[in-house]
């Protein structure tokens, strides 16, 4: 050692200040680790540095990705998320009713523009189906149900849910795919008697509703078991669990700056107050 430290020109001295040195982080430094860990905790895992390193900063503690990165491979964390899916396009339009939508995703207030879709979730012996409302303002999911069947009353009870929670707003337009739940006549007649304009997807194209896509993707990489629920109760409390307290009340969204869904509304309605 000796002869490294000549080598090196380092003093011996320094040497064993360093070796003997106190290998415990400081207080500040353990308390971010434990926030790292606490971010990493309430996305069920599914958090890389990016999402954590912004969502410790808006609890108040300015954090880099680059530095949230070091620190969850400094405490063993890594992120559940998949690469990224390949979508099927298509260009058939729906006879009877267009796609007035036209993939306009970016939506300059709340209330304008809904979309909604149904996919599947394991509940212990059997599908479940989960039908959700997504606000395009905030991509803030505004209502959904979920049911052992899919069919029409599943995707009206996610509407009416939606409806009545935002305060019955007016002259909106609801975009989705055209399952058969949504081109029926009682679907359709819930939007006349709510006085939605209804705008559909091009036939097998996901891109056409995209962020709704998006949002199913998130759910199932970032939240529920690879197993899928024990029953469907344990399902119904999770993903009620994640809509309200992790995806609309802290998770990161990128269409919103970083900013989770119900921070981006609030502060529209914070502009909109100062304006008046």
């Amino acid at each position: 050692m000796q002869h490294l430290c000549q080598v090196f020109g380092v003093h011996r001295s320094s040497y064993r200040g360093w070796r003997d040195r106190d290998k415990l982080p400081s207080e500040t430094e353990q308390k971010l680790l434990d926030q790292v860990v606490e971010a990493h905790a309430a996305s069920n895992g599914s958090a890389g540095a990016r999402s954590i390193a912004k969502m410790i900063t808006q609890a108040g503690t300015p954090l880099s990705r680059y530095r949230a990165g070091r620190r969850m491979k400094q405490v063993g964390l890594a992120s559940t998320q998949p690469p990224s899916h390949a979508y099927k396009k298509a260009d058939q339009p729906h006879l009877d009713i267009p796609n007035r939508l036209d993939r306009a995703f970016d939506v300059k207030a709340p209330n304008r523009v809904w979309t909604g879709d149904i996919t599947y979730i394991w509940t212990g012996a059997r599908w479940a189906y989960l039908a959700v409302v997504i606000d395009l303002y905030s991509r803030k999911p505004v209502g959904w149900a979920l049911s052992l069947s899919a069919n029409t009353e599943l995707a009206k009870k996610a509407l009416t849910i939606a409806y009545e929670s935002r305060g019955e707003p007016p002259e909106l337009l609801f975009h989705s795919d055209q399952g058969s739940q949504y081109t029926s006549l009682g679907f359709r007649q819930l939007l006349w008697r709510y006085q939605m304009k209804q705008s559909l997807s091009r036939r097998g194209n996901c891109w056409d509703n995209a962020p709704t896509e998006r949002f199913f993707r998130s759910l199932k990489t970032e939240w529920v078991p690879e197993t899928g629920y024990r029953c469907f109760a344990s399902a119904k409390q999770s993903i009620t669990d994640y809509m309200i307290g992790y995806y609309s009340a802290l998770r990161p969204h990128m269409h919103n700056d970083g900013l989770p869904p119900n921070v981006a509304e609030q502060a529209y309605w914070e502009t909109q107050k100062t304006v008046a």
